[in-house]
């Protein structure tokens, strides 16, 4: 089993930039791809960014390719996205999911997510 808690997510000015953080309880997250998903009020959950078991590659959504970089930490079983130039269209809850299996970008495809992180981003 692995508990997933984000934290980072606030209220910002466009032009911001913000990190989040997903941190892991329990099973270590070297052996889980990770991803992050948004989702809007009134949308579905939308795919950011995905990274293998021990980094080496990374994909991206082409709504936040190259203003999101996404990072891991497996000696601190720890995820990172960097968020940079936020626009109001970033607005959403920010979640992370783990999974053991490929390298998904569908929401289906991941077993464990966390409980969410408000970004709020005004204008």
């Amino acid at each position: 089993q692995v508990q997933l808690v984000e934290s980072g997510g606030g209220l910002v000015q466009t032009g911001a930039s913000l990190r989040l953080s997903c941190a892991a309880n329990g099973r270590t997250l070297s052996t889980n791809t990770m991803a992050w998903f948004r989702q809007a009020p009134g949308k579905e959950r939308e795919f950011l960014a995905s990274i293998t078991r021990a980094g080496g590659s990374t994909y991206y959504a082409d709504s936040v390719k190259g203003r999101f970089t996404l990072s891991r930490d497996n000696a601190k079983n720890t995820v990172y996205l960097q968020m940079n130039n936020l626009t109001p269209e970033d607005t959403a809850v920010y979640y992370c999911a783990a999974t053991m299996w490929g390298v998904p970008r569908t929401s289906s495809a991941y077993n464990y997510w966390g409980q969410g992180t408000q970004v709020t981003v005004s204008s």
